[in-house]
């Protein structure tokens, strides 16, 4: 089967990047990505590739090769649905606040909505593609929903979780580890769904780093996949703590350990925290199936990475404040970085929103400079959690755009995100501008700490 249309339901960090690449790879498959949100469509197709809604290093230079040529931004769904003989959903499936499965099972309104939809559209057969991050036995929900509500087509799901890392999205969509894609093999018609969606990828993956498994292996394996990276850093946090305590540095214990072939370098660079829209959530996910069936003990040993991860930011909080003499009523903490990593202007689970939010709690004054995340941003992220009033976060929590402004007279600098820029600041005149004596806590062990203290900063970093 030759796939000539793809439509995408979801213009975000996921759907866009992928959608893109796609159609760069494709030129003969038109692809159209929609969303309900007009002004995020208005932004994907602005001429200037400056206000693409979404920040990620080579992501416009992709955009302006295939946009317009068989690529494709639009608000119309049902449109773009009827002409798709392959439609992805690639919505958002955050972490329900309500219910039963609260705080830990994935909310599916948002796919369940998708699928009503194709279900409501369709009067030909379609191929469905699972992006999202979904849980075990959703793509048998869909079907469901599919057969039962549509027009008497046919429908084949597929999962294929997508691996990429914001931030280098760019480069994990044009050389990926392995494209995984699950499908039903036991019918016909399976088969040919899952090799059509084999054909959009061999147009630039090689075949061997194309796997494909059943339905409920791919769903489990993105849910596992993240799982595993967010334990490596809650692993490599927890083991921080100890190295404070005695004196140990955890850079000189990872790279030891990172050596080992069976462990290898990578997630073991100990932080303020993980953050994203993806490791806490798929987390809490893989816990709440665990519990549902009841195997209790597995539900608590990923919970705890979890758990690990939210001691680690409280444990920067409280560090900034006791040796800031225990108080920090009335001071400036000058906050280098919003988003949840470099390279990208996500702020989803940021460890920047925790610590804000700790030190607000004890009022102190939080100016804020990141590259690339709004103040618009930061203050819904800041409002989401309801610790306090709108009004009372908008007094302590300023924006700056330039990261000068931010650092003039604050008493202590915290680094939040990796920024590459940060590392090349004129340090010395900082210094002359700050409060005295001038305090930094780099949460991502980024700066150089010889270098500042010879300048007479009083340095913190993670783990020494």
């Amino acid at each position: 089967m030759k796939i000539k249309a793809i439509c995408c339901i979801g213009a975000g960090y996921v759907g866009g990047p992928t959608m893109s690449v796609i159609a760069q790879k494709n030129p003969d498959i038109k692809v159209t990505v929609v969303d309900l949100n007009s002004q995020r469509i208005a932004d994907w197709n602005d001429k200037d590739l400056s206000k693409l809604p979404i920040y990620e290093p080579g992501l416009d230079l992709v955009v302006a090769e295939a946009r317009g040529r068989n690529l494709f931004f639009s608000n119309e769904v049902d449109k773009a649905i009827d002409e798709a003989e392959m439609i992805f959903i690639s919505v958002n499936t955050p972490t329900k606040t309500y219910g039963a499965g609260k705080g830990m099972a994935a909310d599916l309104k948002y796919v369940e909505l998708c699928a009503r939809q194709i279900a409501k559209v369709a009067t030909t057969d379609k191929i469905v593609v699972e992006k999202s991050t979904l849980p075990v036995k959703t793509a048998e929900a869909i079907q469901n929903i599919l057969d039962n509500t549509g027009n008497g087509v046919n429908f084949q799901i597929l999962s294929n979780p997508e691996f990429l890392a914001e931030g280098t999205a760019m480069r994990d969509l044009a050389i990926p580890d392995r494209v995984l894609i699950g499908g039903d093999s036991s019918s016909q018609k399976g088969q040919e769904a899952i090799q059509a969606l084999v054909n959009v990828y061999s147009s630039w993956v090689p075949k061997e780093n194309i796997l494909t498994t059943n339905l409920w292996s791919s769903e489990l394996s993105k849910l596992t996949a993240n799982a595993f990276l967010a334990q490596r850093i809650s692993s490599i946090n927890s083991l921080s703590e100890l190295c404070e305590a005695t004196g140990a540095n955890v850079k000189e214990v990872a790279r030891a350990i990172g050596m080992d072939s069976r462990i290898g370098p990578k997630f073991l660079q100990a932080s303020v925290g993980f953050g994203g829209s993806c490791f806490q959530k798929d987390i809490l996910n893989l816990v709440y199936i665990a519990k549902s069936l009841a195997l209790n003990e597995v539900a608590d040993y990923w919970h705890q990475v979890i758990l690990m991860n939210n001691h680690q930011r409280n444990r920067f909080a409280k560090n900034i404040i006791q040796t800031l003499y225990s108080t920090v009523n009335g001071k400036t903490i000058a906050f280098l970085g919003w988003a949840f990593k470099k390279d990208t202007n996500d702020s989803r689970e940021s460890a920047a929103i925790y610590v804000a939010d700790l030190l607000i709690d004890e009022q102190a004054n939080i100016k804020v400079y990141d590259p690339k995340v709004t103040a618009t941003q930061m203050h819904s992220d800041l409002n989401y959690l309801k610790s306090r009033s709108r009004d009372e976060n908008t007094k302590h929590l300023k924006t700056e755009s330039s990261p000068y402004n931010a650092m003039e007279g604050a008493h202590a600098i915290a680094v939040l995100t990796e920024w590459d820029e940060f590392k090349s600041y004129d340090w010395q005149r900082i210094y002359k501008s700050m409060q005295k004596p001038a305090f930094i806590f780099d949460g991502r062990n980024v700066l150089d700490r010889e270098a500042l203290e010879t300048i007479g900063f009083i340095y913190r970093g993670i783990g020494s």
